[in-house]
């Protein structure tokens, strides 16, 4: 005789499964990263991100606004910087009418509710295509740091609600907190990028800010020394714990699907929020597939960010964030 208990009573229509779902998926999960280039009317389709663009400021200001309009109400900027301001100390990062800033300002006017964070790192503005200065071949820690908290508080003074660190300096998001009171940025939120591995995913991001490491003799060619060996789990713990001691609002674990397990991990260790950044080599895999016939695009793409809430993610950055608030 079966048991009176039978599973399968709770998915036999779509109707019980919907009311039974333990993981929904709504417009609030999202946070948009969105790429920012110099000119006007300028809306370049990244080639190793099918459907997915740079954006001028005047193109932004359109952008923003249809992503509200979406229901997604934070943006992360990223932005492109030409070849002839970059050096080796991020000089051009802490321009008040810089890019970044004139960004900011732009999302700012066309929708002032719209959240807006930051990445603050210095490798768009690097020669050297590295999130810290070069110094002997090195990439130097505390220099580095310094440099970030002024750019963040360049930010801040921008109107950027929140900063995302995305460099794994160590001891940078005190320095950047410091720097935040200091100047009376006190409600100025930090988002860490606590557990950012260092990962073959990030190609195609790097390639739409063009700002991979450059190849050059005595010059690291990777982030190994400062991103995080993929192999490890138990120091994702201690990075992230350290940087909430030094003041992080809400950190982060990048990339997102080969690093779920981090993701729980995290999730049931801190009382912060967590973010999980589901990156330019996921999106790009999904896309090269789903064009093939290989994989059904939309169905994957539900699936995957599915995924990366149920591990725990209370702040999901996606590059699908408007093709999923539209199915939805």
């Amino acid at each position: 005789m079966y048991p009176y208990r039978r599973n399968r009573r709770l998915r036999t229509n779509e109707s019980i499964r919907s009311l039974v779902r333990e993981t929904i998926i709504t417009p609030n999960d999202f946070l948009v990263p969105l790429f920012v280039v110099e000119g006007k009317n300028v809306k370049e389709e990244i080639a190793s991100m099918p459907n997915y663009f740079r954006y001028s400021l005047d193109l932004l200001e359109k952008e923003v606004k249809e992503l509200w309009n979406l229901g997604l109400k934070s943006v992360l900027l990223f932005v492109k910087v030409p070849d002839n301001l970059k050096d080796n100390k991020g000089t051009e990062a802490l321009n008040p009418n810089g890019l970044m800033q004139r960004a900011i300002k732009t999302v700012k006017n066309a929708c002032p509710d719209m959240l807006v964070m930051t990445d603050v790192a210095l490798d768009p503005y690097s020669s050297y295509g590295h999130d810290g200065i070069i110094q002997n071949g090195l990439i130097v820690n505390d220099e580095t740091a310094n440099i970030l908290a002024e750019m963040s508080l360049s930010h801040a003074k921008a109107g950027a609600d929140f900063v995302a660190p995305s460099d794994m300096m160590d001891g940078r998001i005190l320095t950047i907190r410091e720097a935040l009171e200091e100047e009376g940025y006190i409600n100025t939120g930090i988002m860490s990028y606590s557990a950012k591995y260092a990962s073959a995913f990030y190609g195609p991001f790097r390639d739409a800010l063009d700002s991979a490491p450059v190849d050059m003799k005595d010059i690291p060619k990777d982030k190994k020394t400062y991103q995080m060996d993929y192999a490890n789990r138990i120091e994702a713990i201690r990075e992230t714990e350290m940087d909430i001691d030094e003041g992080a609002d809400i950190v982060m674990v990048k990339p997102g699907l080969c690093y779920l397990d981090i993701v729980r991990e995290i999730k049931n260790a801190v009382d912060v929020p967590v973010a999980v950044y589901q990156v330019s080599g996921e999106y790009a895999m999904l896309k090269a597939a789903a064009e093939k016939g290989w994989l059904d695009h939309d169905a994957v793409m539900m699936e995957q960010v599915t995924a990366i809430k149920r591990a725990g993610a209370d702040i999901i950055a996606s590059y699908f964030a408007k093709d999923v608030v539209k199915l939805l």
